[in-house]
């Protein structure tokens, strides 16, 4: 198998040496390559090596000198080599971090080396020298890493990791640091008020409408979570109790998560958008000693009674013998008035009334590193939702960690991301590993098209926010609204951008480069899961040349595996089931009393691996490419086709702003492929535009993966998260329309009366 070598450090040489010419450079192409570069590399994917530079071009390759200016060194030509030595010459677009846009001739984004010079890991080299210990010694390495943390007690350093993940030598168990001793809500505030900087603002918030804010510095979220803290002990909250949060992106909402952290407690976040149901299932399986609530929220222009949908729960919770004695309630004046909102005297308390009234000073409970810090519950194949549990100790060095090296973290930046803490996102990347940082963070309450499509935009200039962190959902949805909304703006302060949640499409990427980040702001495009606590796979700026659209490389420590159906690994270029050979520190412990579920769910498929559930390619370079959910794979007459890959294509053609595929029952094929497309803004329905949409897909992956169905959306079901809600989806596509279940959780329940009455057009 070829790998192709680009040497990043030469590379950097050359755009420096170009940028600093007045005039055009006369370089010998011939010149440039290094021989004595090895021939292949453990781990196997990129080393990165320039060989030949030429002007950008689609011909052949000139060989001799070549005149080139600053403008013109675009084209970068590699020489592959294959373990014998022979080469071949092997031609790789490339585009410079804001010298160029990114378009669909460029199969590289080389990062600025302004910005690489500055990068926490600035090189390939340095990458590969800490990803290589960090899997050859990982005890020293996360043991390194975690010094840099307070710890009331310390690790035994020959007790730094135990693990077995191969379910055929027993129960399957995974610790880190286990008998350390430490506390995360004393890291992520004591601890960088320590250091001297209680006066720096920890959490900037923005309110729904525009003109609403508040911040808090590291002393005044100190303050207000002892206050909070020293509450739930007051009211019988000890160490080891569970207690559900539903709130919505109030400052309230991360001072309650470290509130409860601060004592021990485990939290429970469930996203203020989840119906009484889905809460009352929460309630049902943690049993929390109490709820957290508020009376109401604004989100656009819509207003959600959050009190009345948790007074539905403990309902629906008591008949199954499961009662809460407390339900806190914050007031939010400026979604619903006190008076206006329904209450249960003996049960139901302000916020208001209570806690500020605490003292300003709590007591630290030190914890053992693997004692429980949240639980999060996630979606279930069989309904029922799986309570993901994380511990303490090995989740805030790695989530603090990834944080720092995804981001290329200063102390300066000003960080934004648009998840709900409802989410994963929002414990891993608003509130712990940010905060552990001694990060300033943006908390957005709103909706991110309200009052118009401009208002991220809007944000980012006010707050002068460096780093944004959001949803591919997202970026398509703004795509869609055009380049005015962001151009209006300056944008000028940012310098990272990033993408989870799904794979991002190669269009969206580029918009994402181009137009938001005009064309000088990497892309951190993480993968990972709620399960895996913090990310897996993503191209850490700096350090690597990014192909839109790719995970690109594992974060230290992740070994990734991509095997066949039968569990064995293949090797080179591929497609696969994507598993994880070793733990890492941020991996979740269990799933909440189902320990079976876990080993079932998650090691059973493929003996000593953790199955992730997703597909994944691996290009003849080594980047990695997220295809979806394996359940999300559809199977076309033996053709095994990732929603994502089609989805892709629907949407590189110029008048598909966004795409959701679904699998649905085919008499001849097995399956068949059902695209449900949003237009363009303006773009009309129409016949000519339907054998279009299907003829790109056609062109851009083959005759067997062109939809059989193209079902036209004005908009898709998504929750006020952005995630698509599939298994609707799947329902009107199969016309199941009496199984279409809960609708409550999405931002417009309005589109789906709209999908069904566009089903036979």
């Amino acid at each position: 198998m070829s790998r192709v070598y680009l040497y990043h450090q030469q590379c950097t040489q050359i755009w420096s040496s170009l940028r600093a010419s007045s005039s055009p450079l006369s370089l010998s192409t011939s010149s440039l390559s290094s021989p004595s570069l090895p021939l292949s590399f453990s781990p196997p994917w990129l080393s990165l090596s320039l060989n030949h530079c030429a002007k950008r071009s689609r011909g052949g390759v000139d060989m001799g000198t070549t005149e080139l200016g600053p403008s013109d060194l675009r084209h970068v030509e590699s020489m592959s080599h294959t373990p014998s030595g022979a080469g071949k010459i092997n031609k790789l677009n490339a585009v410079i971090l804001g010298e160029s846009l990114a378009s669909e001739e460029n199969d590289l984004v080389m990062p600025s080396p302004g910005f690489s010079q500055s990068a926490l890991i600035s090189s390939q080299e340095q990458y590969e020298k800490m990803y290589k210990k960090s899997v050859e010694d990982p005890a020293g390495f996360w043991s390194e890493i975690a010094s840099e943390f307070y710890w009331e007690e310390k690790w035994n350093p020959n007790e730094v990791c135990k693990e077995n993940i191969d379910v055929t030598n027993g129960r399957v168990n995974i610790e880190w640091f286990k008998g350390a001793k430490t506390n995360i809500c004393y890291n992520a505030v004591d601890r960088n008020i320590s250091a001297g900087n209680g006066d720096k603002v920890a959490i900037y918030w923005e309110g729904n409408e525009p003109g609403q804010d508040g911040q808090l510095t590291f002393a005044q979220l100190l303050d207000q979570v002892c206050q909070l803290a020293n509450y739930l002990k007051q009211v019988g909250v000890k160490k080891g109790d569970a207690v559900i949060i539903y709130l919505p992106m109030l400052m309230e909402l991360p001072i309650a998560m470290l509130a409860c952290a601060r004592i021990g407690a485990v939290h429970s976040v469930v996203f203020a958008g989840f119906s009484a149901e889905s809460l009352a299932q929460r309630i049902i399986d943690c049993k929390p000693k109490i709820v957290i609530t508020c009376n109401a929220v604004r989100r656009g222009p819509k207003v959600i009674f959050l009190k009345d949908i948790v007074d539905s729960a403990l309902t629906e919770s008591a008949k199954n013998n499961v009662s809460v004695d407390i339900c806190l309630t914050y007031e939010n004046p400026s979604a619903m008035k006190r008076e206006e909102t329904k209450w249960q005297d003996g049960r139901d308390v302000w916020w208001q009334d209570v806690v500020p009234n605490f003292p300003t000073k709590c007591d630290i409970e030190w914890v053992d590193a693997e004692d429980p810090l949240f639980l999060l519950y996630t979606s279930g194949s069989t309904g029922k939702p799986k309570g993901v549990l994380h511990t303490t100790g090995g989740y805030m060095i790695y989530t603090a960690t990834t944080f720092k090296y995804a981001f290329d973290y200063k102390p300066s930046d000003i960080y934004w991301c648009t998840a709900d803490c409802g989410w994963i996102t929002g414990h891993s990347y608003v509130t712990y590993g940010p905060l552990v940082n001694g990060a300033s963070v943006l908390v957005f309450e709103g909706a991110p098209n309200y009052p118009d499509a401009g208002r991220c935009w809007d944000i980012v200039d006010k707050y002068k926010v460096t780093i944004f962190y959001t949803a591919p959902t997202l970026v398509r949805s703004l795509m869609r609204e055009g380049d005015e909304f962001v151009k209006r703006y300056s944008r000028k302060s940012l310098r990272v951008l990033g993408s989870v949640g799904e794979p991002i499409n190669p269009s969206a990427w580029r918009w994402f480069f181009n137009v938001v980040g005009d064309s000088r702001c990497p892309i951190s495009d993480t993968w990972w899961q709620t399960e895996t606590g913090g990310f897996m796979i993503l191209p850490i700026p700096g350090a690597w040349p990014q192909k839109p659209g790719s995970a690109t490389f594992p974060f230290f420590g992740v070994q990734p595996a991509i095997v066949d159906e039968k569990g064995k690994e293949i090797e080179g270029e591929c497609s696969g089931y994507l598993c994880i050979k070793k733990s890492w520190p941020g991996a979740f412990r269990t799933l909440y009393g189902d320990h079976e579920r876990y080993e079932t769910t998650y090691f059973k498929p493929f003996a000593g691996y953790y199955f992730t559930g997703d597909g994944c390619s691996r290009d003849k370079d080594g980047y990695y490419w997220l295809t979806g959910r394996v359940d999300d794979v559809i199977n076309v007459s033996g053709h095994r086709i990732g929603t994502a890959e089609v989805e892709s294509a629907l949407v590189s053609h110029p008048q598909c702003a966004e795409a959701a595929v679904v699998g649905v029952e085919h008499e001849v094929k097995g399956q068949g492929i059902y695209a449900f497309v949003t237009l363009v803004e303006g773009v009309p329905y129409s016949e000519e535009l339907r054998k279009s949409l299907i003829l790109t897909v056609r062109n851009q992956i083959g005759a067997f993966a062109a939809p059989d169905k193209i079902h036209w959306a004005p908009g898709l079901p998504k929750t006020r998260s952005g995630k698509i809600m599939r298994r609707i989806l799947r329902k009107i596509a199969s016309r199941q329309l009496n199984e279409l279940g809960d609708t409550s959780t999405l931002a417009d329940p309005g589109v789906v009366d709209q999908l069904i009455a566009l089903a036979d057009c």
